[in-house]
């Protein structure tokens, strides 16, 4: 699907961060955008701006943990725009804490968030993708998909769940020869907003210099990537990392000495050193 002028959207997570500057980066390619997340007011923001660009934009204010809101987002997408051609699952909790003292609550908010919105909404969608033969699903993942870090359980497990969820969907789609895809997008430490972002504006928190960051547009850019290649992967980080996630595959333990030495877990580390009380 390499052009994405007129084609309907949704973007969920689309009121602050990363999926700001993806809606943007869609909007430019002349898509039509529904855009969601649980902030009408900050959406109508979003959508200002990218109207007084010439963009088609749709406010559809959307709690992803809701199943009957999220079929409202896409019964109102298709009133209002025509069929869906793409997915772009967006919308993600991200948290750094001692699991051994964490609530079941934000257990519960992670997995409805990052992983059955994904899957939900992505079943919503498919059928009529299916029906047409033409779609594209995307699904932010994380670095954190292909490994782990201290303190990140939560998120870790549900970022692993969203890239082998993708994985599979791809799988099948071409199984059946058909003309939907799915691809994940992968960024590591992303510098101007979000989670990483914020901590370094709190309390200095800096990436490993090996990793090093990724500007949030370097995200959007991966996204517009997945969708017209056909990418089953997109990874977003300005060095390397495959070769790492290559070695500790092959030797679990020295993967995690190697992890250790470039410092990852030191970040969560010093995170949650500054937050204890």
């Amino acid at each position: 699907m390499r052009d994405l002028n007129r084609r309907v959207v949704i973007l969920t997570g689309a009121s602050r961060g990363l999926g700001r500057h993806i809606a943007r980066a869609l909007a430019a390619k002349g898509a039509q955008l529904a855009i969601a997340a649980r902030n009408a007011e900050m959406l109508e923001e979003v959508a200002e701006g990218l109207r007084a660009q010439g963009a088609t934009v749709e406010v559809i204010p959307t709690d992803v943990t809701d199943k009957a809101q999220l079929d409202h987002l896409y019964e109102e997408t298709v009133r209002r725009l025509g069929p869906v051609d793409i997915l772009i699952n967006n919308a993600a909790l991200e948290r750094v804490t001692r699991y051994s003292t964490c609530n079941f609550e934000d257990i519960e908010a992670d997995l409805n968030v990052n992983v059955r919105a994904v899957m939900y909404l992505t079943r919503l969608v498919l059928p009529e993708m299916l029906q047409r033969n033409r779609g594209h699903i995307v699904n932010l993942a994380s670095l954190a998909a292909l490994g782990g870090y201290a303190h990140g359980e939560s998120y870790v497990a549900t970022k692993h769940a969203v890239l082998g969820f993708t994985r599979a969907l791809r799988a099948s789609m071409q199984s059946e020869e058909r003309n939907v895809s799915a691809s994940a997008v992968c960024p590591g430490y992303v510098s101007e907003t979000g989670m990483f972002a914020r901590k370094v504006t709190t309390h200095g928190s800096q990436a490993p210099g090996i990793m090093g960051t990724s500007s949030p547009d370097a995200v959007a850019k991966a996204v517009l990537k997945a969708i017209q290649t056909d990418a089953a992967e997109v990874v977003v980080n300005p060095r390397p990392v495959r070769p790492m996630v290559a070695f500790a595959l092959l030797f679990p333990r020295a993967g995690e000495w190697l992890a250790r030495k470039i410092g990852i877990s030191g970040v969560s580390q010093r995170i949650l050193d500054h937050e204890d009380p």
